[in-house]
């Protein structure tokens, strides 16, 4: 007979899947993170030059988000890192 799998404890899934999704779960918050930062410093901010008004505001918003990713795929500032570091032993010390 087959062991039964308890629903409260799963098998554990393969620690370099589980280190992948929690990396890009990192990199996400920083991703956001950065994109509220770019934001608040102004960054592509709408100048009125094109009269675009509202539709200009939320394509600012799609090419800070864009920024920020790019950001993030070169190293960030560091943010994700911590973050998965500091996830990865909540998840180990379960």
């Amino acid at each position: 007979m087959p062991p039964v799998m308890s629903v409260l404890h799963p098998a554990p899934p393969d620690p370099a899947l589980r280190d992948r999704a929690l990396h890009r779960a990192a990199q996400q918050v920083e991703v956001d993170f950065l994109t509220e930062m770019l934001k608040a410093a102004g960054v592509a901010a709408p100048r009125n030059l094109f009269g675009g008004g509202a539709g200009e505001e939320q394509f600012a918003s799609f090419l800070r988000r864009a920024q920020a990713e790019r950001m993030v795929s070169a190293g960030g500032i560091g943010l994700a890192e911590h973050l998965f570091n500091a996830l990865k032993v909540r998840d180990d010390g379960r």
